[in-house]
Order: C-alpha cells, then structure tokens, then sequence
C-alpha cells in the first residue's frame, strides 16, 4: 500500500535502476482510447478521400493528447512520490484523457469543445502536482511555481478560444500551442528539474509501443471487417506487409539507445523531447494507413472511394517521416546508430512506392516499402559486423 502522505521532494537523477511505476504504466493505457480515435478518424477520413481536410484536425488533437502525457512524464520522472495525493492527481488527470478521448469524434467535425474541457481537467491535477512540489521542494521552488503559473495561465487561454466563433481561426490554436510549449522553456530556467534520463528513455519507449500497438489493433479490426466479405490474396499480402512495416519500424526505433545521450546532454533534452511530437503523430498516422491500405482490399460495395496513390501515401508518408525523425532525435544527443545516408536513401524510396502505386498496386507498394525497411535493418546490422 502506499503511504498516505510523502513528503514531495526531488528525486535523485542517478537514481539506479529507475523504471516506469505501474502507475506510470496504467496511466499511458487511458490514451489508448484517445490515440485509437484519432487514429480511427484519420483513417476513415481518408478512406472517403478526405484525408487532407482531416490531417489538421488529427495533428490538433494529437498535439493534446501527446503534451499532456508529455508533460505528466517529465513531472513524474522528477517528483513522484506515489503516495495517495499523488495516485488521485494522476486519477484526476486520467479521467481527463477519457473526456479528451470522448471528444474526438467532435473535434474532426470542427467542434474542439469537449476536448479542451478534458484538456482543462488534465491541466488541473497537473498544476496541483506542481502547487504541492513548490510547497515541499524549496530549492525547486522557483522552477515548480513558474509551471503552475504558466500552464494555468495558458489554459485560460484554451478556454477564452471556445467563446470565439467556431472555436476560433487556426492561428488562435497555434498561439495557444505555442504558449504551452513555451512554459518549460520558461519554467526551467531558474533550475532545470531531476528528471532521470534513463527513466524518461524508457517512458518514451513504453508510448512509442503503445502507439504501434494502436497500428496492430486497427489493421486487427480493418482485416476482421475485411474477412467477413470474403478472403483474397491481395488482403494476406497486405495484412503481412502491414505487419512487417511495424515490426521494422520497431525494430529501427529502438536500435537507438538515447539514455545515455540524454544524461551527457540534458541541455539539448527539449529538442529530443519536443521533436517526438512529430516522431509519435506519425507512428499514430501509421496505424490509420495500415487500416486504410487493409479496407482498400475490399471489392465492390465493400470498396473504398480513395484511390491507390492516396491509399500508399497514408502509410508511406507517416513511415518516411519517422525515419527522418529517428535522425533528427538522436544526432543532437551524439549517438546516432543508424547512419544519416541511410535514413535518407530509405526514406526516399519509401516515398517513391507512392508514385508507382498506381501501376503496382496497394499490396505491391506496401511490399516494397518492407523490403526497404528489411533491407536498411540489414545494412545496419552488416555496418556494426563490420566495425567489430
């Protein structure tokens, strides 16, 4: 059992073997819910041939879901005390994800109502968190009450763009986003918090699985809907491509080991965290392509209305994306093991599949970009032969 009461001070950052809490691990689950949804509309809005209207929405409600989980994990890598005030501000905050996730649906159609209100719930069990460490924690005082007072100030601002009709101009929402992006960077210039490197490596790693687990349960569901009207061979080869895609991407995100990179280089620990919106919006796109290229293996009036071009690009954009942020991530921290040259070769033939879709086909093109995804792990892997 936890103890009632733990005095909120900061932990060690070499702390040894620091590992994710099973509170850290429950609370990542309620953003399956919200990951599934985005993912899910994204994929229907491009199975209809929509998927342009839909990506802005989708990169909305993504940022939401992904800076709120952000920043719990960075607090909690520094201040947990898993004692009961701090079980029921992470209850607090989980129950937001939920209203978020409920939202969704919502937000695709224009109305982000819902969502901010789920938003707003998350951001006050966070400031509590941050109100209770500036209290206990004197020496982190300054650092503690400038994220309580920057991220309430912030969400006033989230809220005052519902009274704006249509929530407002998309410019009022990057104002926004670009106001909560800035409280670390102002927050944490009186005295950078302890979070422990290896600890937020290792969190970071648990969503990046969380977010390709979201990918195998919507092509699971995408080739269940598909089965029903019949099996054909171009939905095995797809549904098999689907899955070696993921499993490479896997295997290629986690051929980095950024802990390491991370405790040299604390300093350069908001362009690693911060980029990995782009990392984990694509690995969540991926998902809803592999959905799409699973449901354009349907004949007829069980068909689709995007065309073969559309249907690739869903999953070759998301995929190249992630590979050039693998480089972008890591090359800052110093230990890139995957060359740069061969993230760009990679990258560019992923994106030519899309050009030869029309020609080849859906399960051809998705073929082809495993293959290139087998084929850099293996250049890799020849690489580090090599240099032992």
């Amino acid at each position: 059992m936890p103890s009632l009461r733990t005095r909120m001070v900061a932990r060690d950052l070499a702390e040894p073997h620091r590992a994710s809490s099973p509170l850290e691990l429950l609370f990542d689950l309620t953003f399956v819910a919200a990951v599934s949804q985005a993912a899910g509309r994204l994929a229907h809005a491009t199975e209809e041939a929509h998927a342009a209207g839909a990506a802005g929405a989708f990169l909305a409600v993504f940022f939401a879901i992904w800076w709120a989980w952000m920043n719990f994990t960075w607090f909690a890598s520094a201040y947990d005390t898993d004692d009961v005030p701090y079980r029921v501000m992470t209850f607090v905050q989980m129950a937001g994800v939920l209203v978020l996730a409920a939202g969704v649906p919502s937000a695709f159609d224009g109305d982000f109502t819902t969502v901010t209100i789920g938003y707003l719930v998350m951001r006050v069990g966070l400031v509590s968190l941050w109100t209770r460490a500036a209290i206990a924690h004197p020496e982190g005082r300054a650092t503690a009450t400038r994220y309580a007072v920057g991220v309430s100030l912030v969400q006033v601002l989230w809220v005052s763009r519902l009274a704006l009709p249509g929530d407002g101009p998309a410019w009022a929402f990057i104002v926004c986003a670009l106001a909560d992006l800035s409280v670390p960077l102002f927050a944490e210039r009186p005295r950078m918090t302890t979070w422990h490197p290896h600890h937020i490596a290792e969190r970071y790693g648990l969503f990046t699985i969380i977010l390709l687990g979201e990918s195998v349960l919507a092509a699971t569901n995408a080739v269940q809907g598909a089965v029903a009207h019949g099996l054909s061979a171009g939905l095995v080869v797809i549904a098999l491509a689907g899955l070696a895609i993921l499993f490479t991407v896997w295997w290629i995100y986690f051929s980095e080991e950024p802990g390491e990179g991370l405790a040299d280089r604390r300093d350069r620990s908001f362009v690693w965290g911060y980029g990995h919106y782009l990392m984990f919006a694509a690995l969540a796109a991926l998902g809803a392509g592999l959905e799409v290229a699973v449901a354009s293996a349907g004949e007829g009036e069980h068909g689709i209305e995007a065309d073969a071009t559309t249907v690739v690009a869903a999953t070759a954009v998301p995929v190249a994306i992630a590979l050039a942020m693998l480089w972008a991530l890591h090359a800052p921290l110093g230990n890139v093991t995957v060359p740069p040259h061969f993230i760009a070769v990679a990258a560019v033939l992923v994106l030519l599949t899309v050009l030869g879709a029309p020609t080849i086909g859906v399960a051809a093109s998705l073929t082809a970009i495993a293959v290139v995804l087998v084929l850099l792990i293996a250049a890799v892997l020849a690489r580090q032969t090599r240099a032992t």
